[in-house]
């Protein structure tokens, strides 16, 4: 069954550049990711040990920033431009696999940190399918001097 992602995708009125499955499961877990990270910076304010948190809470706070604003452009298919869309998921990718590395220290002790780095994980590998699946841009060519 589709998502209601998917279905925007499909009923654009412009041809969506693409595969629609991958842009709508990095969308998803882009939004999932966001989610997620919030509630664990959250959760980790009302530990009792929340000063040992702060580097968690700072990856938290700006992965979930980081794939609300990929969210939003990958959402938006009119006009949509693939080298800044592949310089935006080289940023998610990286911010997703810093904020997991950083809840993963904290997993034994914080189930909230567990959940968090598994689901960007999964964001992390969404966003690399979307980005392998964008042509690179050709190099310019210098002129002969």
């Amino acid at each position: 069954m589709a998502t209601q992602t998917e279905i925007f995708l499909r009923t654009h009125p412009r041809s969506v550049e693409g595969d629609v499955e991958l842009i709508t499961r990095c969308v998803e877990r882009l939004a999932a990711c966001a989610q997620s990270c919030t509630a664990c910076a959250d959760a980790c304010l009302g530990e009792v040990d929340a000063a040992d948190l702060v580097d968690c809470i700072r990856r938290n706070m700006d992965c979930a920033d980081v794939c609300v604003a990929a969210e939003q452009v990958l959402t938006r298919r009119t006009a949509a431009n693939p080298e800044l869309d592949r310089s935006l998921l080289e940023t998610c990718v990286r911010f997703c696999g810093i904020c997991a590395a950083e809840c993963e220290r904290h997993a034994d002790s914080h189930e909230h940190c567990r959940l968090c780095a598994d689901t960007c994980r999964l964001c992390e590998d969404a966003c690399r399918q979307l980005l392998a699946s964008i042509p690179k841009a050709p190099a310019a060519r210098r002129p002969d001097v």
